[in-house]
This record gives C-alpha cells, structure tokens and sequence, in this order.
C-alpha cells in the first residue's frame, strides 16, 4: 500500500509521551520518516534508545507522574528543537485489577499514570503554540469505556476522561489555532497485547464483531496521529477519531 506525505510535518517539532514501545513507538517511527523533530518521553531506558538509534529520535527518559520531570522534559526539549508543533499524549497502561483491591492510592496512581500527565503535557507545550497561532494536540484515548469493558474500573475511567478532557481543552484553546482531538483505538496487536491478552477465542470473537475482518497493528493509529497533526486536518479540533476495524 501506499501511504500520504506530510510536508507541513517536516522539520518540525513533535513531542510524543510513552513513546518506547507499541503504538507510541509507531508513532514515533512515522514522525521521524516524515522529516520531524521528533522528542518521545518514557520510562523504558533500554527500549528508549533503541528507538532513538533507530529512527534518529531525541528520547528523554522521564516519569510521568512526576509533573515537575515532565515539565523539565518538554522544555529542554524546546529550547534544542523549537516549539512543538503536535503534542501526542500516548502514555498509559491498561493493567487489569479488581474492585476489591482497589485502594485510594492506587486510584491516584492509575489517574496519574493514564489521565493527568496528558493535561499538564498539554498545559506545558501550549505557551509555544500560542505564540506561533499553530498547534495540535492528540491526546489517546481507548475504545475500552465504550465497550463498557469490565476488569480495570480505573482506566476505563481515565480514558473516558480523555475525551472530556481534550473537548475541554479544545474550547478554551481554539481562539489559538490549537487544535485538540482524541485519536481512540481499537485492539491493537502491539507486542504487550499478544503476550498478555490475545487468545485464539478472543481473536475469533474480535473477527466477528469489527466490520473489517483484520487485526489492526499500531502503524493504523500512527497514521491517523499524522494526519490529525499535519495542515491537512487544520480545521478539525474537538473530535474524536475512532481506529477499530469497525467494532463499536
């Protein structure tokens, strides 16, 4: 297959948060081959720098729960490659955990792992956008409240904020030019979901729920992340894009 070009991509720059392996790593990948500056930002060391070696990515070690190391992160980054152009806030986990065993710091923690660093990112990067009048901002959410999925209560909580979140923020910053949408995947066959979660029942059930009959792969949500940053979609903010085959 063939697939679009970005020049308006080119030469700027792209943060990218979780962005060592999966689809924050796809992600990554796809902004680098379009001639980006791309920053990606994880906790994964060693994957961290393979990637950079790979692709020629800036990678920044950084916990995101820390707010103050993510604010630190996203301004060296600025101050060596200019003002960020996109802001992907991929990072998250979709640990499984039980009702019962749920304590109010683990709460805390799961909120910070999957909702709070996206709104301090954005919050960091957005001085630079309005002085520019251009930006966008893609904040990943996840199909898994929408399917009213059971067995993690505090992501599905998370992610469904996600949304609330980026139509929130695209209000408040649309008399900028910055534009804010939720890209929202489906079951992407990243390393991660295959080892822990993909059975040949789960599979099967997937097949016959999404309209296309194929596993999506984290290239499908990378390619929608550069169109939702690039030119071509600059009068789109406030949405939400779903990339699932078909399935809700």
């Amino acid at each position: 297959m063939n697939y679009a070009s970005y020049p308006s991509l080119k030469n700027e720059s792209v943060i990218v948060t979780g962005g060592a392996s999966g689809i924050g790593a796809s992600v990554v990948e796809h902004f680098a081959a379009q001639g980006a500056r791309v920053g990606f930002l994880d906790l994964d060391d060693e994957a961290g720098r393979a990637l950079a070696a790979k692709c020629g990515a800036r990678f920044i070690k950084c916990d995101l729960r820390d707010i103050d190391a993510l604010r630190v992160a996203i301004a060296k980054f600025e101050a060596a490659h200019g003002p960020t152009l996109a802001l992907v806030n991929n990072a998250a986990r979709d640990d499984r955990h039980k009702i019962g065993d749920v304590t109010p710091a683990y709460w805390d923690e799961r909120m910070a792992t999957n909702l709070r660093h996206q709104f301090f990112a954005a919050q960091a990067v957005v001085p630079a956008m309005r002085t520019r009048k251009r930006g966008s901002v893609i904040n990943v959410g996840s199909i898994s409240w929408r399917l009213g999925l059971g067995g993690m209560p505090a992501y599905v909580t998370a992610k469904a904020a996600v949304e609330g979140l980026t139509r929130g923020l695209a209000r408040d910053l649309g008399p900028d030019c910055i534009r804010v949408n939720c890209l929202v995947p489906g079951w992407i066959m990243t390393e991660r979901q295959i080892k822990l979660w993909l059975t040949p029942e789960g599979e099967a059930d997937l097949m016959a729920k999404q309209c296309l009959k194929e596993k999506l792969y984290p290239d499908d949500v990378a390619r929608m992340a550069l169109w939702l940053a690039a030119d071509d979609s600059r009068m789109v903010t406030a949405q939400s894009f779903v990339v699932d085959g078909g399935w809700i």
